[in-house]
């Protein structure tokens, strides 16, 4: 038996509910925002990301799916979002559109040869964001308030916002000289890891997994004390935007975040939820002014962030939020052969309709459609046999109610809808076999 590969799972009918409605959720609120949605390829040259995320970085020197192509050519799949945005940006000119600043969003399957465990598989999917062309640190609060929004929307309580600042280039070449003199005494007492981070990018070891709790790290000196004038500037800027807007912060100045392209304002989200376990971070992201640059396109500054779609899942979890049962508008039950094509066209016209309805396809006895029909969840339980067929009506039971009528076939589309419609207004929008009819 062929079996899936590790780190990659199968999103079953059962579960796909849940994410269409996380999915519904990230539509509506990038609506909210005025976002639009771009799509990428899933696959890129593997430059892109070497130079985008960083040679130094964990996810370039150990977790990048590469491989060359029937054309020789080194392509990737790609390990994170922001840079294919970035170069769909520079590729199509977008930088040129009229209507700056470009508030891009993406969903879709990223890739990571890592350890898998719990919310983390080789195989994962992130939501995004990306506004770029404004240098304004509104933008900066905007995108923070964006992140909330959705978490908020889902319900997800126990949101704390943590913020930083790198600080412009002059800010980040200060920092790093304060930090170099302070580690190169002490580099020898840190892992291996972080010994071989010192000699090509002195702040991944900031980043380090395993002595990020050491007390040599803990009282490293911070990005934010090294900050620039016109750093601090910015910094505050963003703080008094979230101020303004009641969104809660957090200023953590250990924060640094895991990609090279970073500047000026870093920021994560975190949920305390027990199905989360001792990583309660579920997105993150910040402005990297320099990288449409970098990547050979104009001096274009931009602002993004990113969401787990399986931590978010895994946070849902924890809280009272149930996803909506799956239902169907109508299931038809045909009786006898000569009914059969009759029916055909009675489900078609009732589809072309908007209406959702199936049917049985095994020629199961009576009893047994009837239990098929509850088992889908049918609001309308559609009889149609010879003598229907004969007199062009069709019984339909209201499966809540239990009342039975028979309908005149043309009447049915109608009929089913009203109801439909009944069923809302009694239920005020509370039944959720209904709620998506109100």
């Amino acid at each position: 038996m062929i079996t899936k590969i590790k780190g990659t799972y199968d999103i079953l009918p059962s579960e796909t509910r849940k994410w269409q409605e996380l999915e519904e959720v990230i539509f509506q609120v990038s609506r909210l925002y005025n976002f639009k949605e771009i799509r990428t390829p899933i696959f890129e040259a593997s430059e892109l990301f070497h130079r985008s995320v960083g040679e130094t970085t964990d996810i370039v020197k150990k977790e990048t799916y590469d491989f060359s192509d029937r054309g020789n050519r080194l392509v990737t799949l790609r390990p994170e979002g922001t840079a294919s945005v970035v170069r769909s940006v520079i590729e199509n000119k977008l930088f040129a559109d009229p209507n700056q600043p470009q508030k891009l969003y993406y969903v879709g399957p990223m890739f990571r040869y890592e350890r898998p465990q719990k919310g983390r598989q080789r195989q994962f999917h992130q939501f995004g964001a990306e506004a770029l062309g404004s240098y304004s640190p509104a933008v900066d609060a905007e995108m923070i308030a964006y992140a909330i929004t959705l978490l908020k929307a889902l319900r997800i309580p126990k949101v704390t916002v943590k913020i930083n600042s790198l600080g412009d280039q002059e800010s980040k070449e200060a920092y790093r000289a304060e930090l170099v003199k302070y580690l190169e005494p002490k580099i020898s007492e840190l892992c291996s890891d972080c010994q071989s981070r010192f000699q090509v990018n002195p702040l991944r070891v900031l980043d380090c997994k395993i002595d990020k709790d050491s007390p040599i790290l803990v009282a490293a000196p911070k990005p934010l004390d090294s900050l620039s004038p016109l750093a601090k500037i910015h910094f505050q800027g963003v703080l008094d935007r979230l101020q303004a807007m009641g969104v809660d912060y957090v200023i953590d100045k250990s924060l640094v975040r895991g990609l090279d392209y970073y500047t000026h304002t870093v920021f994560e989200l975190e949920a305390d939820l027990p199905t989360l376990g001792a990583q309660a971070t579920i997105g993150g992201g910040g402005r990297y002014n320099d990288l449409v640059k970098n990547l050979d396109g104009p001096d274009y500054p931009a602002v993004g962030f990113a969401f787990g779609m399986e931590r978010i899942l895994l946070a849902l979890d924890s809280i009272d939020n149930p996803s909506k049962p799956d239902y169907i508008h109508a299931f038809l039950i045909v009786l006898g052969q000569r009914s059969q094509a009759k029916a055909a066209e009675v489900m078609m016209r009732l589809r072309h309709g908007g209406l959702i309805v199936d049917t049985d396809f095994f020629g199961r006895p009576l009893k047994a459609q009837f239990k098929q029909a509850q088992r889908q969840n049918a609001m309308y339980i559609l009889i149609m046999g010879d003598d229907e067929i004969e007199k062009d009506v069709v019984n339909v039971k209201n499966a809540k109610t239990g009342v039975q009528e028979t309908i005149k076939s043309a009447d049915l589309y109608q009929y089913i809808v009203q109801g439909i419609q009944s069923q809302s207004h009694s239920c005020n929008g509370q039944c959720e076999s209904c709620a998506d009819e109100c």
